[in-house]
């Protein structure tokens, strides 16, 4: 199990880089779905229906999905479930209002509204008056099941938003990997904390993303923790240069998860979406392509709604590009640059490190 303390290790391990892929190989046609196939965040097959009816106003089937992630400990997919329905409640709250009048003590009535609350306070200016405000609503969420560590992922986030100091967060991290020490949405809490927290500070983030991925099974999301810290990376402007072979093996352990995943379903579909992201800043257009290919006609908002108004028109104007250049036979260029990212100068000025939304 990973210790936050392993934050403040040397990187102990270098990967082989991977290079772009060269040569005078002419590339293979990739067929992709037409541009008006492809679906933004579209839900899965068991989310889908659950959407509907509380659409309706029903809550049961909502009801019913989360309590058989609950009941089975698929837990990825809880927490997946759970942000989605907590942002379809700040539209239309019918029914999860309805659902915690009628069962308030229910635990996964109990998590939607915590996630809607946390949502609400984030995208204020009162931001951490607000979530400090909403912190029983969680503590109930996290004792209605003492299993579950998705309460806790929340807890998380919300340590972060309140600007929580390192010694709760790290009570929190305790809590959160005693129940799933290898969920990939506590990690990427964690990182994200960190990434906050010791703004700049990229070498401590791909530390704690590469020991997390060194030590979770070969299946696991968590595998692809190194991806988001070469993400942050990427899309930030300050701290010391990473080297490239540290990106270029975080992307790689990304693409070997993403190979052992099933193709053309919408729950794999942001991870695949951020490795394309990725690989096109590493200039690795053929890697890219394959993730298109795989991520078939699911779309996802994060990464592409960071630099973007219209999430959906950026990942075809990116595909569209990444499609050229293999037929061309080029290295892209650096996602959104007219040079090779690795090119621009570095600050110790900057934004803040952005991860998407929180």
């Amino acid at each position: 199990m990973v210790d936050t303390m392993a934050l403040l290790h040397a990187f102990t391990r270098t990967s082989r880089v991977r290079g772009k892929t060269t040569g005078a190989t002419p590339p293979v046609p990739v067929a992709l779905p037409a541009d008006d196939e492809v679906l933004l965040d579209a839900p899965d097959d068991l989310l889908g229906p659950a959407l509907v009816g509380a659409a309706g106003g029903d809550h049961t089937p909502v009801a019913g999905l989360l309590a058989v992630t609950r009941r089975t400990g698929a837990w990825e997919h809880r927490d997946r479930y759970v942000r989605r329905l907590a942002a379809f409640a700040r539209s239309r709250p019918e029914w999860l209002d309805t659902w915690r009048a009628h069962d308030p003590r229910d635990p996964d009535g109990l998590l939607v509204d915590a996630q809607r609350a946390v949502d609400r306070a984030w995208d204020s200016p009162a931001r951490v008056e607000l979530l400090r405000e909403v912190s029983p609503l969680i503590t109930a969420a996290a004792r209605a099941d003492n299993r579950d560590p998705v309460p806790w992922r929340l807890a998380l986030d919300h340590a972060r938003g309140a600007r929580a100091g390192h010694t709760y967060f790290e009570e929190l991290w305790e809590a959160a990997v005693r129940r799933a020490p290898h969920h990939h949405g506590c990690h990427v809490a964690a990182l994200r904390y960190l990434a906050s927290s010791w703004h700049g500070s990229h070498h401590e983030c791909f530390t704690f993303a590469d020991l997390a991925a060194q030590d979770a099974p070969e299946d696991s999301l968590t595998q692809a923790l190194p991806l988001r810290a070469a993400f942050g990376y990427l899309t930030d402007r300050c701290g010391p240069e990473v080297p490239r072979e540290r990106l270029e093996a975080a992307a790689d352990r990304a693409v070997a998860l993403s190979a052992r995943l099933p193709g053309s379903q919408p729950w794999p579909a942001e991870l695949r979406n951020l490795l394309t992201y990725v690989l096109v800043r590493l200039e690795r257009p053929r890697d890219a392509l394959e993730q298109l290919r795989l991520t078939g006609p699911y779309a996802t908002s994060f990464p592409w709604d960071r630099d973007a108004g219209d999430p959906l028109g950026r990942f075809l104007e990116v595909r569209r590009s990444v499609r050229a250049a293999v037929a061309s036979g080029r290295p892209e260029p650096g996602y959104g640059s007219p040079a090779p990212v690795f090119d621009r100068p570095r600050s110790e000025q900057g934004g803040r490190l952005r991860f998407g939304d929180h």
